[in-house]
């Protein structure tokens, strides 16, 4: 069922590198399920750690180069030197990456608070302004509705997300949220903050409800009553996925009949939900470009 039709906001998703070769696989059968969607850009996370950052970046290289999609690489202040990040920088620029997505990043299991790297950087502020300096890369950066955990208020969070408009950012991307009130009077607030640079929604379909709500108690992202109530009664898998795109779709239509021009949307490497949700909305798949069997 097709809920809209016209022109539509432009799309970017969300993938996490792989773990495993099982991870691999379920990665590159997202991207191939994707690709033909037609996304703005797709951008991969990135976690501190030798073996993680390698992951990212093959992950990165194999999706620009097999899908040829633009995809911006996540970049973080954690465990690394100011060197060893702007190098992580140079070497997506090496691959014609030239759109990263900046944050400070959260710490380390087991670690209570971030505590910056000796010689790295101390914030997202830092890490945008001397990308900025490094090379012409387009740098999103992290935005908050419902208030970054550590932020003393709300007013606080889109002062900060001001500073890192003006240390170089281009555009927000948000955490996810699943009351559209809260997005909005965020996007209101950042406006008549004098912040220009677009605040794009960031969607999270749910793959899995309770695996979900113990990520949102993480990063203290809130999940509203009725939605607890509204995956209490499903049944079974198939109807808890139908609910899943369901509640998306209704979100990302409600989204765009507020003005929103562009959704990034988390996949978590799921090849079929953001596929399904962003369908229902009216997105038509292309030709696919994606080679064959990749492997990221």
């Amino acid at each position: 069922m097709t809920y809209l039709s016209g022109a539509l906001p432009s799309l970017s998703f969300e993938f996490f590198p792989p773990h495993t070769p099982e991870g691999a696989a379920r990665l590159w059968r997202s991207v191939e399920r994707l690709a033909p969607l037609s996304p703005d850009f797709v951008s991969v996370t990135y976690g501190a750690g030798g073996t993680t950052r390698e992951r990212t970046h093959a992950a990165i290289q194999a999706i620009a180069e097999r899908a040829r999609l633009n995809v911006a690489g996540h970049l973080t202040c954690v465990g690394a030197s100011r060197e060893e990040t702007l190098e992580v920088a140079r070497s997506y620029a090496r691959i014609g990456v030239r759109r990263i997505v900046a944050l400070r990043g959260d710490p380390p299991k087991g670690e209570g608070g971030f505590v910056p790297h000796p010689q790295g950087f101390r914030s997202s502020v830092e890490l945008i302004a001397a990308l900025r300096e490094a090379g012409p890369f387009e740098i999103a950066a992290g935005a908050y509705p419902e208030k970054h955990p550590e932020a003393g208020s709300l007013r606080d969070d889109i002062d900060y997300l001001k500073r890192k408009v003006d240390a170089g950012a281009s555009m927000a991307i948000t955490q996810f949220f699943f009351e559209n009130e809260s997005f909005l009077r965020f996007r209101d607030a950042a406006a008549a903050a004098g912040i220009t640079a677009p605040v794009v929604p960031g969607v999270l379909p749910v793959e899995n409800f309770e695996k979900m709500t113990n990520f949102a108690a993480r990063c203290q992202a809130h999940v509203p009553p009725w939605m607890y109530d509204a995956y209490a009664q499903v049944r079974d898998e198939a109807e808890a996925y139908a609910l899943s795109v369901d509640l998306a779709v209704r979100q990302m239509q409600a989204l765009i009949g507020e003005g929103v021009e562009h959704l990034h949307v988390y996949t978590l490497n799921n090849p079929d939900l953001g596929f399904d949700v962003c369908h229902a909305l009216g997105y038509e798949a292309v030709p696919p470009t994606v080679a064959k069997g990749g492997a990221a």
